[in-house]
């Protein structure tokens, strides 16, 4: 079973994806902040993360640039959320590594979408 970590301080957004990510047959991990995100990650090394940029304690583009930048994790693709739809945020997201780039409010359909791009065989 594929893993994805989703990492965003809103906890029903939080919900709703883990919601439709484990009827696709995802096992999920969840973190609330920057911090736990990124230590989650490390520790289960999932398949794919899902991550807020605005957050507590660490943003987004800090963990996928800490991500990407080490051998161990850079091939793990992250699709980042944002409020932020100014294209200079977007730009700062691909600059960080980030593999896709979707703004808020979004399309629950459209992330598992994106997902099982990334993750079905």
């Amino acid at each position: 079973m594929k893993k994805v970590l989703i990492v965003d301080d809103e906890q029903d957004i939080v919900e709703s994806l883990k919601f439709v990510l484990e009827a696709e047959e995802y096992e999920c991990y969840t973190a609330f902040n920057g911090e736990d995100g990124l230590k989650t990650a490390k520790e289960i090394i999932p398949d794919l993360i899902i991550l807020d940029i605005m957050m507590p304690k660490m943003n987004g583009y800090k963990i996928s640039r800490l991500l990407k930048f080490d051998s161990k994790y850079k091939d793990i693709p992250i699709i980042m959320l944002t409020a932020r739809s100014q294209e200079e945020d977007k730009l700062i997201g691909e600059e960080t590594g980030a593999n896709e780039y979707i703004t808020k409010p979004f399309d629950l359909d459209f992330v598992v979408e994106k997902v099982n791009e990334y993750l079905k065989d």
